[in-house]
């Protein structure tokens, strides 16, 4: 069952924090600095260091961005936290870098990334303040489904518009975008021919939500795909005239494009009469691209620098980053070495909230308005992505399938790559390079053979930057419950409250909500004096429904409230559970799915069969099921779209199975087209991507230690609703 931890999830909730003394309210957010901004943050997506004219373009048209850059503070040295954007966009929402954050890597051989519950992004932290937040245009995780954890909303995000994974934000004329949780169809044009162009959507949403909000504080990161491949644009009209390629007019026009929907916002900011309390900030998830026919060098959008996007040298992961605020951020420029991962401590800083203390991430809130601020000790990358262009294969030197790591120690450069896709493998099988970035900002010299001390320094730190599973410290508000819930049967949920910051939270409160006729009853304190820094505290309770309630999903919630530096705080949680008639047993030894009692099936046909047409039948074997030739004597047989429940009861280690659309399905047609997911207790941990007849089965391995709910989801992948027929075969659970 998803347990989404939110702070301060909707209207409500920010209208009861703006009560309390101290809290930020409709008329001004005040904090000891003085009033809390509004915070806009644009993000492009594959926005080359070079390709504004503030940072030295000369063939593209950006008047209002370099506007901006001569109006605020323009930073010379900004990095990407990673050189493709899952990663980098990943440890941007939650300042850390690519050696400890969840998503590591773009989408190649598994499922899209996603976000887990432990990961605090800075709309969490805002919330926490009262802030209103919305994420319009590419979120850039996976699934893409609602009620998930990785989802905006389970993320702080209240207010959702736009592409939820990878794949899909690769459309600028999609069918669909998503709006919160559901799906939104997309109208086509009235002459049909291509559709309407999401980044004119995505443009009027950021516009409305600011004019909703414009009285309260706010966050807007506002991420639209361009310039990102393809080069998709209504019109290239204003460089027609221009020699380049087709595709690169269209690339100049996204960024022209992009350019002109910073300004708009900004325009309305000042017709609101906000500006002065609103900073804004622009920054590009990585270096310029080389897809769709599109040549950077066309535009020099890479400048000096050697690589593009996918390089871990320079090209590849320094990139613009503009900060205005009239009247609030200075004038000039910077050549801090400032990761995009210092954004989540400054804007806490800004808002006076509280964040974790856990973070790689180093406020810069000094640095907008004088020139100290604390430098990092170094700053870390590292790249395993198996793709490459013409460009970025050249310049890793035909490198670019192996894994590489790069640190940036004062003016010190060191990028390494492996032998291979092993990161593990001895440091001396490493190719390494050192730079010195003061002398040489091009790493056109290879110094490494004069300088062994130096790179031996340089390899401990890249070794100690990567942790294989970093653990973070609790943060917020956590409710956990079993998830199922049987009526008039007791059963107990907890909720956990972790202060990772580095201050004490006071007068903590923590408060359960059920549905009305539910009978709640505490079994530990619900408050106390404080939370020490990095201390948690767990608040349960009892929990009864009401002997007739029908079964149903519904929704618990809790809420914490406490006083950090003075200033009011608020998360809140949710999770839904279950009420089922009954539950059976968790398995008391090893067995395959199609032996045990499932809690509840749909759409399930042979062992599972439960639904309208097939009538109701327990477990059991079926027939012998075939996936492209192979027979598995056990199987789960399912229409898509289906689901499964089981009730592990933490009991189980181990699921494996193969799961891919049966042959019976496939002599009849070759148009099955499915996707699988497994769901450990609200959290995705398997994705099969599409499957069809030819693509065979897919292997299913993964860890559910201590999962209490499991459900194993099938839909449909092409929109056909035919010859879909689905089997987990050979679906086991290890105890």
């Amino acid at each position: 069952m998803p347990s989404r931890r939110q702070f301060l999830s909707g209207s409500a909730a920010a209208l009861a924090l703006a009560t309390l003394p101290g809290a930020p309210t409709a008329a001004a957010a005040t904090t000891t600095a003085g009033r809390a901004p509004n915070i806009v943050l644009v993000l492009a997506d594959d926005l080359g260091w070079s390709e504004l004219g503030s940072y030295g373009q000369k063939l593209i048209d950006t008047p209002r961005l370099d506007e901006l850059a001569a109006q605020g503070l323009r930073f010379t040295r900004a990095y990407a936290p990673a050189a493709v954007c899952a990663p980098s966009r990943c440890s941007l929402l939650t300042g850390l870098h690519t050696g400890h954050a969840t998503v590591r890597q773009n989408p190649f051989s598994g499922p899209q990334g996603s976000l887990l519950e432990g990961d605090t992004t800075f709309a969490e932290v805002l919330r926490s303040r009262g802030y209103r937040t919305a994420c319009i245009g590419k979120w850039g995780f996976g699934p893409d489904l609602a009620d998930q954890p990785s989802h905006p909303n389970a993320r702080g995000f209240e207010e959702f518009y736009g592409y939820i994974n990878h794949g899909h934000a690769h459309e600028y004329y999609p069918t669909y975008l998503w709006h919160n949780g559901q799906k939104v169809d997309i109208p086509e044009n009235a002459n049909g021919a291509m559709g309407t162009y999401a980044p004119d959507l995505m443009e009027q949403r950021a516009l409305d939500f600011i004019d909703v909000h414009s009285t309260e504080p706010f966050l807007l990161f506002l991420t639209p795909t361009l310039p990102h491949a393809p080069s998709d644009i209504p019109h290239a009209d204003q460089y027609a005239g221009e020699s380049w390629s087709s595709a690169d007019k269209k690339h100049a026009a996204q960024v022209t494009r992009l350019d002109t929907m910073v300004g708009r916002v900004v325009d309305r900011l000042k017709a609101l009469g906000i500006a002065q309390d609103t900073l804004v900030l622009i920054a590009s998830d990585n270096g310029p691209h080389e897809e769709g026919g599109v040549n950077p060098n066309t535009f020099d959008a890479n400048g000096p620098l050697r690589g593009i996007k996918r390089n871990l040298y320079e090209g590849g992961v320094r990139v613009p980053l503009i900060a205005w605020q009239p009247g609030k951020v200075r004038v000039g420029s910077t050549d801090r070495p400032t990761p995009l991962t210092d954004l989540l401590p400054t804007f806490a800083q800004l808002a006076g909230a509280p964040a974790p203390s856990d973070i790689d991430g180093i406020s810069v809130v000094s640095l907008l308005s004088s020139t100290s601020s604390q430098w990092h000790n170094h700053l870390y990358w590292m790249r395993n992505d198996p793709y490459s262009s013409t460009l970025s294969g050249q310049a890793d030197s035909g490198r670019w399938n192996r894994v590489a790591e790069a640190v940036r120690k004062g003016p010190l450069k060191a990028v390494r790559f492996a032998p291979a896709r092993d990161r593990t493998a001895p440091d001396s099988q490493w190719h390494f390079e050192l730079y010195d970035l003061a002398t040489d900002p091009g790493e056109a010299t290879n110094i490494a053979a004069s300088r062994p001390t130096d790179v031996a320094a340089m390899t401990a730190l890249m070794r100690s930057s990567w942790v294989d599973k970093y653990i973070r410290k609790a943060f917020g508000l956590n409710l956990k419950g079993p998830g199922l819930a049987i009526p008039g049967k007791t059963f107990t949920v907890s909720a956990t409250v972790g202060n990772a910051s580095t201050s004490t939270w006071t007068n903590p409160l923590v408060t359960l909500t059920a549905p009305t006729g539910w009978q709640v009853r505490a079994t530990t304190p619900t408050t106390q004096p404080q939370i020490a820094a990095g201390g948690s505290s767990v608040v349960t309770w009892e929990v009864t429904p009401p002997s007739a309630a029908a079964p149903a999903p519904v929704t618990l919630r809790a809420e914490a409230t406490a006083t950090y530096n003075g200033n009011p705080v608020k998360f809140t949680d949710e999770e839904l559970t279950e009420v089922v008639s009954t539950i059976p047993a968790p398995p008391t030894a090893s067995a395959y799915l199609s032996d045990l009692p499932w809690v509840w099936a749909k759409n399930g046909w042979g062992p599972v069969e439960r639904d309208m047409s097939n009538g109701k039948q327990g477990a059991g074997d079926g027939p012998a099921i075939s996936i492209a030739g192979t027979t598995y004597t056990k199987g789960l047989g399912v229409h898509a779209p289906s689901e499964i429940l089981y009730n592990l009861g933490g009991k189980a280690k181990r699921f494996t199975a193969t799961v891919g659309i049966d042959d019976f399905s496939a002599n009849q047609s070759t148009a099955g087209c499915v996707r699988a997911t497994v769901v450990a207790d609200g959290a995705q941990i398997f994705d099969s991507l599409k499957i069809t007849a030819a693509s065979g089965g897919k292997k299913v391995d993964v860890d559910v230690t201590g999962v209490q709910v499991l459900r194993l989801i099938v839909q449909d992948a092409n929109d056909l609703g035919s010859y879909d027929h689905t089997s987990w075969a050979s679906a086991f659970i290890t105890l």
